[in-house]
Order: structure tokens, then C-alpha cells, then sequence
């Protein structure tokens, strides 16, 4: 009975693992355009829109895509003391999540065309 109840699921097994149905986490996740800028819109209160808010907050616009998902990964993790409210923040976010907005915001030019007089540059 085990036997030929296994000899008939491992078909069908395989079958779900080459078409990827079985495993699902195992796909890279993509994200579109509009569903980063959703979640890239809450990093608009603190660091301004398209992250190039000046003053004691951070500007992330332009910062290099590693530097920003290693520092969103730390906070979420817990690491640096440095921290006031991004290590709750990060923590609502997937590690893949947090690696398409660390990408959004260095695609973002850090200088504000509109603005110049007002705009920082990108710290490291």
C-alpha cells in the first residue's frame, strides 16, 4: 500500500516542482513599479519626497542600493543603537521588500531639479 502510494504521488510531485507550484518561496519575488512607489510613499514623512529631505533625517536619495538594503536590513534586525523608529518600520517589511526600496531610492537623483537651492547630497 505505501509503495504504490508513493509511486503514484512522486509524479505528480515532480510535476509540481518543475512548474514551480510546490515551491513558491523558492521564486525570486519582483515587484512592479507602482507597488514599490506604494511602499516607498511612507518614507516620505521622514525623509521627504523621494527621499531628498534635508535636515537631521537622512536623505537616502541616491545613496548606492547596497549601503541603503544593508542599513534597512540592520534596522530591521536590530543592530544599530543609532536608531529612533526605523528598526519598528523596517520590521513591517520583507528582506526583499526592504532590498526594492533600498533600489528605488538609488535610481532616485539626489538633487531636486526644481529645488537645488535646498537639496543635500548623499551621505554615506
Amino acid at each position: 500500500m505505501k509503495r504504490s502510494l508513493r509511486m503514484a504521488v512522486a509524479p505528480v510531485m515532480g510535476a509540481l516542482l518543475l512548474t514551480g507550484v510546490a515551491a513558491p518561496s523558492l521564486a525570486e519575488p519582483t515587484f512592479s513599479s507602482e507597488q514599490v512607489a506604494l511602499m516607498a510613499s511612507g518614507c516620505a514623512n521622514c525623509h521627504g519626497t523621494d527621499g531628498r529631505l534635508v535636515g537631521s533625517v537622512p536623505t537616502i536619495a541616491g545613496r548606492p542600493a547596497a549601503v541603503l538594503e544593508t542599513r534597512l536590513l540592520a534596522f530591521k534586525h536590530g543592530e544599530p543603537g543609532d536608531t529612533t523608529i526605523m528598526d519598528r518600520i523596517a520590521k513591517g517589511f520583507t528582506d526583499e521588500e526592504l532590498a526594492a526600496l533600498a533600489g528605488h531610492f538609488a535610481a532616485i537623483d539626489p538633487v531636486d531639479k526644481d529645488d537645488s537651492n535646498n537639496a543635500q547630497e548623499p551621505q554615506e
